[in-house]
């Protein structure tokens, strides 16, 4: 579902909800513009404004607010009211430890217990992004990414750490948008190209191969991404992004 197919123009320019959408509509959409950061980390995000934009009741978008905050992409100040997340780029190496940990070990798991469902669900992952790689859609290879970690993780079949591994790929999303930003969202071949040699590691079931091109995954996301920093010369993530 995209933006522009839930919303709609009304005589006055004001933006409404299309007649059948609430909060899980409102949720997708607020959603995707953090994501994008159309909506800046720290930016105000107010109940009533975000009702008479959409052209609802605060009830759903009370609803899509309280679940943007449970996947940490919104905050609630005591006294302040709500802002979109703050990015904290001093704790992405932090961060960029606690995932490639996690991503090495599931990887790890997928290739030694996958079976033939598992390999079809990541190999369907893969295609999805693929196409949103040749679209040059940003935030549809965000969605698609995780989703391709996430089906790789299922075929670890361990849930605890696919549950932590699902809450560290929902944190970095915002990073990541940041990481195909520094490829002007059109990303190299061989990048596109490094998910399948991954899939024929875990279908070989060859698990040091597989562990390790996870790594090498995790740690050329954290070199560009810190590149892509040191170029703008900032580590501040209240400037703006756009």
């Amino acid at each position: 579902m995209t933006v522009k197919s839930i919303l709609k123009k009304t005589q006055n320019g004001t933006q409404k909800m299309a007649k059948g959408f609430g909060a899980v509509a409102i949720y997708e959409t607020l959603r995707d513009e953090i994501l994008s950061l159309i909506l800046e980390p720290s930016e105000l995000v107010d109940e009533s404004s975000l009702a008479k934009r959409f052209g609802v009741s605060r009830s759903p978008v009370r609803e899509a607010m309280v679940r943007l905050v449970s996947e940490s992409l919104l905050q609630t100040l005591p006294n302040k009211g709500t802002i979109v997340a703050p990015l904290r780029i001093e704790e992405f190496p932090q961060y960029v430890d606690a995932l490639d940990i996690v991503q090495r070990a599931v990887t790890r798991l997928a290739a030694k217990f996958r079976n033939n469902n598992d390999l079809k669900r990541i190999r369907a992952e893969q295609l999805k992004f693929a196409q949103f790689v040749q679209q040059g859609d940003a935030l549809g290879m965000i969605l698609c990414n995780r989703e391709f970690h996430i089906a790789i993780a299922h075929a670890g079949k361990n849930r605890y750490l696919e549950h932590i591994y699902s809450r560290l790929l929902d944190d970095g999303r915002r990073s990541l948008r940041l990481y195909f930003k520094s490829y002007n969202d059109t990303l190299p071949a061989e990048l596109c190209d490094a998910h399948d040699i991954l899939i024929d590691a875990i279908e070989a079931q060859d698990v040091d191969l597989a562990e390790r091109l996870a790594g090498e995954h995790t740690l050329e996301m954290q070199q560009r991404f810190l590149d892509y920093l040191g170029s703008r010369h900032t580590s501040d993530f209240s400037v703006s992004l756009k």
